[in-house]
C-alpha cells in the first residue's frame, strides 16, 4: 500500500483531528483570562498537525512490512504462501486466519487430486477389462458370420466397433491431463498412420458407398504415432458420420514451407456457420449432432483439438453447409533438437 492510499483510508483520523482542534479552540475561548489571538490559533494548529503527521508516519512505517507481505504480485501462488511476520495481536489474528484458509485449501486440493488419481486408475483398469469381452464378442461374431443374415452381421459388427471407439474415447479423456507421461515423439510416416485407420472404417465406407482417395506423396513428420492415429480416427469418423450415401472423402497430404499438412475433406452436410466457433468445445454437439441418425457425444473434436495442441499440431476446420467440411492438421517443421517438450 502506498502512502496516498494509506492517507485516503485514514479519513476518520483527520475528522477526529479536526474535531479535536475545534474542541481545543472552544475550551481556550471559554477559559477566563485567556486571550485567543490569531497567532496562538495558528500555532496550535501547527503543533497538532506536526503531532498528527508523526503519528501517521510511525503507524505507516510499522504497518508497511505487513502490507508488503499481504500484497499480491503477478505470478505468485497466494494459496501456497504461509504468513509468518506478524507482530501485533491484530496481525497475528489475521495471520492465523489466512494460514488456516491456506491449510484447508491445500488439504482439499490434495483430496481432489487423490480422488482424481483413483478415478483415472479405475477408468484405465475398466477400459482394459472391457476390451477383453469386446474382443471376445468380435471373435464370436466372426465365428457365426455364415449362420446369420448379412445385414444383421454387419449391424452387430458396426455396433461393436462403435462401442470400441467410445471406450477409447473414455480412456483418452482420462489421460488428457497426464498426457506428458504417455507420449513418444518420433519420426514417422503419415500414410503408415492413416492407412490402418482407413481399413478399420472399411465397413462404413462400403455400407454408405462412400468413395475415399488419398492424394499426395507420403510425408514424414516428427510426432507421436499413437496419439495422431487417435486424432485422425476421430476426424475420419466425423467425416463418415456426416457424409451422405454415395459421397466422397479425400485425404490430402501436402508438403509446405513451414511444415506438413494433412487434410480430411468430405462432401457431407457441412457445419452451420453459427456452430463453427464452438465445434471444439467439450460436449458441444451443435445442430448436426442433435440429429437422431447422427448422434454425437461432443467429445471427438474436443479430444482431437486438445491432443493436437499438446503435440504442437494445429487443428483447424473449414465448412460450407451442403457442400462439405475440411479438417486440417498442420505439422510444423521440427527436428529432434528443436523439439521442446
Amino acid at each position: 500500500m502506498n502512502i496516498f492510499n494509506y492517507l485516503k483510508d485514514q479519513w476518520w483520523v483527520f475528522i477526529g483531528w479536526f474535531l479535536f482542534v475545534v474542541l481545543t479552540m472552544f475550551v481556550i475561548w471559554l477559559s477566563p483570562g485567556v486571550q485567543l489571538s490569531t497567532g496562538t490559533f495558528w500555532y496550535l494548529i501547527l503543533m497538532q498537525s506536526v503531532v498528527l503527521g508523526i503519528m501517521l508516519a510511525v503507524h505507516y512505517l510499522s504497518k508497511r512490512r505487513w502490507w508488503q507481505e499481504l500484497s499480491f504480485h503477478k505470478g505468485d501462488s497466494v494459496l501456497q504462501k504461509y504468513l509468518s511476520t506478524a507482530r501485533s495481536k491484530e496481525e497475528r489474528l489475521e495471520q492465523e486466519f489466512i494460514n488456516q484458509v491456506i491449510r484447508e485449501h491445500q488439504e482439499n486440493m490434495q483430496q481432489v487430486v487423490t480422488n482424481q488419481d483413483e478415478q483415472k486408475d479405475y477408468i484405465d483398469s475398466w477400459v482394459h477389462e472391457i476390451k477383453v469381452p469386446l474382443a471376445a464378442s468380435q471373435l464370436l461374431l466372426r465365428s457365426i458370420e455364415f449362420d446369420i443374415d448379412d445385414n444383421k452381421y454387419i449391424a452387430l459388427e458396426n455396433e461393436l466397433h462403435r462401442i470400441d471407439e467410445y471406450v477409447d474415447q473414455v480412456l483418452y479423456v482420462a489421460r488428457l491431463d497426464s498426457f506428458t507421461k504417455d507420449y513418444l515423439i518420433q519420426e514417422t510416416s503419415l500414410k503408415q498412420i492413416i492407412q490402418p485407420v482407413l481399413r478399420s472404417q472399411a465397413n462404413y465406407f462400403i455400407q454408405k458407398n462412400i468413395r475415399f482417395t488419398v492424394e499426395g506423396e507420403d510425408q514424414q513428420v516428427l510426432t507421436d504415432p499413437k496419439w495422431i492415429s487417435f486424432i485422425f480416427r476421430q476426424l475420419l469418423s466425423n467425416a463418415i458420420k456426416y457424409t451422405l450415401e454415395n459421397g466422397t472423402i479425400t485425404i490430402h497430404l501436402q508438403k509446405k514451407r513451414e511444415g506438413v499438412q494433412l487434410e480430411i475433406e468430405d462432401s457431407g452436410i457441412g457445419i452451420p456457420e453459427e456452430d463453427m466457433r464452438r465445434i471444439f468445445d467439450k460436449g458441444f454437439t451443435g445442430q448436426n449432432g442433435r440429429n437422431a441418425q447422427t448422434h454425437s457425444t461432443g467429445l471427438g473434436l474436443y479430444l482431437a483439438k486438445n491432443l493436437a495442441k499438446q503435440l504442437g499440431v494445429e487443428l483447424t476446420a473449414e465448412s460450407v453447409v451442403g457442400i462439405g467440411t475440411k479438417m486440417i492438421l498442420f505439422f510444423p517443421m521440427l527436428s529432434y533438437y528443436e523439439e521442446e517438450r
